[in-house]
């Protein structure tokens, strides 16, 4: 029976991922039809033939590696950096009650202000380098995680609260052993905003002033009016959002092993 469930505990997983590569091919091949009879311009929009076409020769000829590792070690650095300092804001904001009065509206307003468009300070602050790529997306993906994890704190059951004073736990063991795993699903749902957003700034910032990753590359490409060649370096920056969502639910999974036992 356990080889049955497990089984059938996979095929969902199966079926989902089966239904996306499917349907991103339906999606392509529409678009290439429609491309190919004239209905929508070449000019505008590359065939999905020529940005497949496209991918080894950026590979090859845009030194592909190197602009990945940038955009993925800035994207690591600056998602570090809001999980650390985010997560303890959120603590703090739910342990101090007039604190949290006092900035929570402000947090919520500061995550839908456009960072990318101050990123002439950072410049000034931090020059022409990867640091200032880093410190615009840590700074555009702090709320989200903050918000998150303060909601996710707020909303531990009260019966859980109650399980810990039953049992006499410290502040911080209630902390550790109730109140922080009951609300990790809604930090990392927090975390991977954050890095949605940041990766978006990091991405925007290194095409804007033209240094670094694969921001940059899109920005020679397009300057080249390469079509094909900035969609497939588009191709690349998905990618590096693809793993770093993987290595978080990976993560998520490492340390509730728990949460799979009702799938």
């Amino acid at each position: 029976m356990s080889s049955n469930a497990s089984s059938g505990g996979r095929a969902p997983g199966l079926g989902a991922y089966a239904l996306g590569f499917g349907s991103v091919c339906t999606i392509g091949a529409v678009l290439e039809a429609l491309l190919q009879t004239g209905v929508l311009n070449k000019f505008i929009i590359p065939p999905p033939s020529a940005v497949l076409g496209s991918l080894w020769r950026v590979v090859t000829e845009e030194e592909i590696p190197r602009r990945f590792l940038d955009t993925a070690t800035e994207a690591l650095v600056a998602g570090m950096m809001i999980t650390v300092v985010g997560v303890s804001i959120g603590l703090l904001l739910r342990r101090v009650s007039l604190l949290r009065r006092a900035t929570e509206t402000w947090v919520a307003a500061f995550a839908a202000a456009p960072i990318v468009l101050a990123y002439p300070l950072f410049l000034v602050i931090f020059g022409r380098s990867a640091w200032t790529i880093i410190m615009i997306g840590f700074v555009a993906g702090l709320a989200p995680v903050i918000l998150k994890t303060l909601e996710g704190l707020t909303g531990v059951r009260r019966v859980l609260l109650n399980v810990g004073k039953a049992f006499k736990l410290t502040p911080w063991q209630q902390f550790w052993m109730i109140e922080f795993p009951a609300a990790m699903p809604t930090i990392f749902t927090g975390i991977k905003l954050g890095l949605i957003f940041a990766l978006i700034n990091i991405v925007g910032v290194e095409f804007l002033i033209n240094f670094g990753g694969l921001g940059q590359l899109i920005n020679d490409l397009a300057e080249r009016y390469d079509l094909a060649g900035v969609y497939a370096a588009i191709f690349f920056v998905v990618l590096v959002s693809v793993l770093f969502f993987t290595t978080l639910e990976r993560i998520e999974r490492w340390l509730r092993p728990g949460s799979q036992a009702g799938t």
